[in-house]
């Protein structure tokens, strides 16, 4: 059984699991537009991504006994300035959602409820991951500087990383 400080704290997790989905939507939607289908596809893997761990910690919150909420979510903003800009925030609220995880995590060793802490772990891992890659991601795009022909192999480049990580993905289900 969840305490109920706990079930609050899952809670406002789901909440930034959805809104995290919904910014890459937003993402993969202007980077479409502006003719990157690379980054869009890219980015519309990662919406689903946030929207599959929201949907891990909706079932966990319910199967505790608590009682999952979903919650009104914040409008994304629709301009990203320009891609490598679009990718600094990209990094930046993956830092943001470790930063809500690791806090949770510290709530489950208040609470002293160690399988939540254990469930938790997989979250931590994956936000490793998930910091790795943006910042590798906007390694590639500094190295890229303002070459137009870079920008296209970058655009390229990363459809496949999109490809090869849903190969991954499925290989291991």
């Amino acid at each position: 059984m969840l305490s109920k400080k706990l079930e609050k704290a899952l809670n406002e997790q789901i909440r930034i699991e959805a809104e995290s989905s919904q910014v890459y939507l937003s993402m993969a939607s202007w980077a479409e537009v502006k003719g990157l289908e690379g980054v869009a596809g890219f980015m519309y893997g990662h919406s689903d991504e946030e929207r599959m761990h929201m949907l891990k910690l909706v079932k966990y919150v319910n199967e505790r006994g608590g009682h999952a909420h979903i919650s009104d979510l914040k409008a994304p903003k629709t301009d990203f300035g320009t891609f490598k800009e679009m990718f600094q925030e990209l990094y930046d609220h993956e830092i943001f959602v470790s930063q809500s995880i690791n806090d949770l995590v510290h709530v489950t060793l208040e609470e002293k409820d160690y399988a939540t802490h254990n469930f938790l772990q997989w979250y931590v891992a994956e936000q490793l991951e998930e910091e790795a890659l943006a910042r590798t991601v906007l390694d590639k795009i500094n190295l890229i500087g303002n070459d137009k022909g870079g920008l296209y192999l970058f655009d390229r480049d990363i459809q496949q990383l999109t490809v090869e990580s849903a190969a991954s993905d499925t290989a291991g289900e």
